[in-house]
């Protein structure tokens, strides 16, 4: 979905910085692309952008905890059971969302329960903008599928966006975000 988000982006006229960890996608054309492998990296390469940017949009989280120590090799047979110690990661979106001088901040959450209830929570601690809710472990849509659907929610407003592809889906969300963006702009220098 990040990357029909980023190619929808470019296609409405924005430039775009798109922070990936790996995988087999192309990088759109015409986008900054910076590649990272773990949460960590994944936070200083945002980090040191976002403010440079208008608008940013970025999972609620990249992943809830991380191993506490990584492991140069393969971790070998030592017995029965092993023990391996995670820790919790920096919230990202959190962190873009309290920055001095902080872009238009869009989050997405996957749930598989709750989702207005836990997209709204999301949406008010994490101190959003807006934030684009889908269910994951359906028939339909979320993960490993090229459709998709959306409950978008931001204060005092919510919009559903249908199944459809991924790629529809992101034009249709660009041009939500972009409304919300002006919306709120003209409504600051107003």
């Amino acid at each position: 979905m990040g990357y029909a988000l980023a190619n929808a982006a470019l296609k409405a006229g924005a430039e775009v910085t798109l922070v990936s960890g790996p995988v087999t996608l192309a990088a759109p054309a015409n986008s900054e692309l910076v590649k990272v492998e773990t949460a960590a990296q994944m936070y200083e390469a945002v980090m040191s952008r976002a403010s440079d940017h208008a608008i940013y949009m970025g999972a609620a989280a990249v992943a809830d905890y991380s191993p506490a120590i990584m492991q140069p090799e393969k971790i070998k047979k030592q017995g029965e059971q092993t023990t391996i110690i995670l820790q919790r990661t920096k919230d990202i979106l959190a962190d873009v969302a309290k920055l001095d001088k902080r872009p238009f901040t869009v989050g997405f959450a996957a749930e598989t329960h709750d989702l207005e209830a836990y997209a709204r929570d999301k949406l008010t601690q994490k101190k959003l903008d807006m934030i684009a809710a889908n269910w994951v472990g359906r028939e339909l849509g979320g993960f490993d599928s090229e459709q998709n659907a959306l409950h978008v929610f931001w204060e005092n407003g919510e919009k559903t966006l249908a199944m459809m592809d991924k790629t529809h889906l992101a034009e249709q969300l660009i041009s939500l975000i972009a409304e919300r963006f002006n919306e709120i702009n003209a409504a600051a220098s107003g």
